[in-house]
């Protein structure tokens, strides 16, 4: 409906939104866009939240190791054999590293060696060409590190457990596993 008014001068309009009470929009109609708008940013919100949530989920799956298993062998794996402080040890540090890292107790561990480099530099001996392993599985990689070998003394008994030393740069084999792939087991 168009309605044309009459302005004090003479001159004719059209007025799409006329004066009368009955013909303007309620409040509530003019409250309609701002609650369809709020509406709809709540919603893309939301929808923000879920994108945002899948998204660092997959970077998650993506950093972490799909396995429970691999990541307890892997941080086995640190705890037992990489130590990037030291360079090379003498027998008091493999009397003091051994029982440190909870080998000497129930029983002493007979032979540890620790690998004296940092973790992603041992991590890259993954991504050489796969070797058999002693248990003749194709998952063990080599590479030169700088290590220190702790072999236990023949008199020695668990909790005293008493070890010689050998520091020295050397081959090393060690299995990984795991996408990407992690040490797991140092085989030699």
């Amino acid at each position: 409906m168009n309605i044309i008014s009459s302005e004090p001068g003479g001159s004719h309009s059209w007025n799409p939104f006329p004066r009368n009470k009955h013909l303007n929009p309620s409040p509530v109609g003019r409250e309609q866009p701002d609650t369809c708008a709020s509406k709809v940013v709540m919603a893309l919100q939301r929808t923000h939240s879920l994108l945002l949530l899948l998204l660092l989920t997959l970077l998650g799956l993506g950093l972490v190791q799909p396995s429970y298993g691999q990541d307890r062998m892997y941080q086995r794996f640190l705890r037992q054999h990489v130590d990037p402080q030291e360079t090379g040890g003498d027998d008091s540090y493999c009397h003091v590293m051994m029982q440190r890292r909870k080998m000497t107790s129930p029983k002493c561990k007979p032979f540890n060696s620790f690998i004296h480099e940092d973790i992603w530099n041992i991590r890259s001996i993954c991504s050489t060409t796969n070797i058999q392993c002693k248990n003749n599985q194709m998952n063990c990689h080599e590479g030169v590190m700088k290590v220190t070998d702790c072999r236990q003394t023949g008199n020695s008994k668990a909790p005293n457990c008493r070890y010689r030393a050998r520091a020295r740069t050397r081959r090393v084999v060690i299995a990984c596993e795991g996408y990407p792939p992690v040490p797991v087991h140092f085989d030699a």
